[in-house]
């Protein structure tokens, strides 16, 4: 085996999917690209890591909502589009061209183009390690979508698309829930 560098060593476990997350805050719209994601169980808790450097971190907060849209890897060159640039100055919406789609539960808006979409409201930040814990209030998918790959950020300027699944349900049926 070779050391690794401990600077680099967050690369080995970042590989969730890369997500973008819209909120309102009060007179736009915004889109921030988060890879940092986490699922808290099997109920619809789910947290992600951001922070003051982000733009729409503010109505975050202040809204406490947002939505997950979960975009496939057709949209990769979309979703580092919109994760290097800042909601200050620009309308994602408008420079990627993505459509805006009302959320049935919360203000922030489903984005049409991505895979699924997870209406959210938030239960708790954590503040010492800018965690924000969100619980699933409406999610919609669509199946019918062609592309339904996504996209896990290395976190090194590379990304893994989903590949071939395996399924291994019968094996695991005494720990999954009902209905899963």
């Amino acid at each position: 085996m070779r050391q690794m560098e401990m600077s680099k060593v967050f690369t080995l476990m970042e590989s969730g999917p890369v997500v973008l997350v819209t909120t309102h805050d009060g007179q736009k719209d915004n889109i921030m690209t988060i890879s940092w994601t986490m699922v808290m169980d099997f109920t619809p808790v789910f947290a992600l890591t951001t922070g003051a450097w982000n733009y729409s971190y503010a109505a975050l907060r202040k809204h406490e909502e947002c939505v997950i849209a979960i975009p496939t890897v057709d949209m990769l060159d979309t979703v580092v589009g919109i994760g290097t640039c800042s909601g200050a100055d620009t309308d994602k919406f408008a420079r990627f061209r993505l459509t805006p789609v009302p959320g049935k539960v919360v203000k922030a808006p489903l984005i049409r183009e991505c895979f699924a979409n997870i209406e959210c409201k938030v239960i708790d930040i954590v503040k010492k390690h800018d965690i924000v814990v969100l619980e699933a209030v409406a999610a919609w998918i669509d199946p019918e979508r062609k592309e339904q790959r996504m996209v896990h950020a290395v976190g090194d300027g590379t990304f893994i698309v989903d590949g071939r699944k395996f399924d291994r349900r019968e094996m695991m049926a005494s720990k999954l829930p009902p209905g899963v």
